[in-house]
């Protein structure tokens, strides 16, 4: 057997964009996935021993969002230490699918390397024989940012709460306005590594996505993230309910909306009245325009020798509104 010592890492930088298919569970989504150059030779004592620590993981995530398993080998030369962490809100049965989903996805991807690590964007699961439980590390495995657009100051604002949570909170989510933002780090660190590890790539996101609609930098032991997409914030997990601005946008369409069909029925209440008006007119030989009512463009009519063709604006005014009340509502 080749002995799991020393060794790389290589990292396969699977990114995901921020827009996720919605067919799947969000916290299903890849993020990234590094293994080990080394590996051990199957049917080894290594083997058993990792074996037995991913089941643990498995079996434990559903009683607890994190974990760590430490089981030697057989031959005493190595010991396996493996460790999972699902993000803050997951429920312990989504908790334990999504371990489940990553132990089953990283052997496609790890076989048979001593070490490996898989974060999805509900849960990380990571397993080495190298000692790493406890151990701050701020090495960038991940970093995505939206195309240039500028977040404004929302977004400033929400890093800068996330960032100062302290007090040994590990999950922490804000929003301001249109902005939502997450950050979690893993439970084996510290509050002052948490917070340590946290400043560092809230500090990256800052300067690496400054113009970004969103952005995600993952750290080994800690990410960062927020979204000015509200659609894409509820994708990813992160989303607050309606802003105020957003149920402020919802009021406007409204009163808008009982405008013009306020708008729309008085005209056709006096478009009625006119019609009316006009037939008991004509019962005492008097000569006014009547009411003509054909397809839509030639819908129009006249009255006391003015030409009027009102009732076609009225018409191109309801069927504008119409269209504009469906964009804007497919809009939000």
């Amino acid at each position: 057997m080749m002995r799991c010592g020393e060794h790389l890492w290589i990292l396969c930088a699977l990114f995901i964009s921020l827009f996720p298919d919605l067919s799947t569970c969000s916290w299903e989504s890849m993020i990234y996935v590094g293994c080990t150059q080394v590996k051990y030779n199957p049917g080894s004592p290594y083997e058993s021993s990792l074996n037995s620590v991913l089941a643990s993981l498995v079996n434990s995530a559903s009683l607890s969002n994190y974990n760590t398993f430490k089981i030697p080998t057989d031959d005493n030369n190595d010991a396996v230490s493996g460790l999972y962490q699902c993000r803050g809100d997951l429920s312990s049965s989504d908790c334990h699918s999504c371990v489940a989903n990553a132990i089953s996805r990283i052997g496609g991807y790890c076989m048979g390397t001593c070490g490996g690590a898989l974060q999805l964007d509900g849960c990380f699961i990571k397993y080495d024989n190298a000692s790493f439980v406890g151990a701050l590390d701020k090495t960038v495995v991940s970093r995505k940012c939206g195309p240039p657009s500028g977040a404004g100051n929302e977004r400033d604002a929400v890093l800068a709460y996330l960032g100062g949570g302290g007090g040994g909170q590990y999950f922490r989510v804000g929003g301001s306005g249109r902005v939502q933002g997450v950050v979690q780090c893993e439970q084996d660190l510290s509050s002052g590594q948490c917070d340590e590890c946290l400043s560092e790539a809230i500090q990256r996101l800052r300067t690496e996505c400054a113009t970004s609609p969103w952005g995600d930098v993952f750290l080994a032991k800690c990410y960062a993230r927020y979204s000015v997409s509200q659609t894409q914030a509820a994708a990813t997990g992160y989303a607050r309910p309606s802003s105020e601005s957003e149920r402020d946008d919802n009021d406007e369409t409204e009163k808008t909306l009982a405008l013009f069909i306020g708008l729309i029925a008085g005209v056709t209440m006096l478009i009625v009245f006119i019609s009316f008006l006009g037939k008991s007119l004509q019962r005492k030989d008097l000569r006014f325009a009547s009411i003509s009512i054909y397809r839509r463009e030639d819908f129009y009519y006249s009255c006391f020798k003015n030409q009027l063709r009102i009732c076609g604006t009225i018409l191109e005014l309801s069927a504008w509104f119409m269209a504009f009340r469906s964009n804007r509502w497919t809009i939000l």
